[in-house]
């Protein structure tokens, strides 16, 4: 693999870690999706370090379709249970509220 090829994944590495910052703080992003759009940026990053770090693009295509796609699917799964952490929290706040008042009376 010529050097010009790794500096270009690294650039887009260090890229891609940027915009992962500028966005985890950002308006653009509604809330609720800042955890899907830095899993898919992950997943894109991590993808590119398979694929050209530890050379699985000059391997077996079906080995780099199947690393990859493990990938994506850890980022779906991990995305769809961290999303629905969210949908629970104003009942735990409200049992633990409760807990505390038949604690205190």
């Amino acid at each position: 693999m010529s050097p010009n090829i790794l500096l270009a994944v690294f650039a887009g590495l260090i890229v891609f870690t940027v915009v992962t910052v500028l966005l985890a703080g950002s308006p653009l992003v509604p809330p609720g999706f800042d955890v899907i759009v830095a899993m898919t940026i992950a997943t894109v990053k991590a993808s590119l370090v398979v694929l050209f770090f530890m050379h699985m693009i000059h391997d077996k295509p079906l080995n780099a379709i199947l690393f990859t796609f493990s990938f994506v699917f850890v980022a779906l799964f991990l995305v769809f249970a961290i999303s629905d952490t969210g949908q629970y929290q104003k009942q735990i706040k409200n049992y633990q509220s409760s807990q505390i008042e038949a604690g205190l009376k």
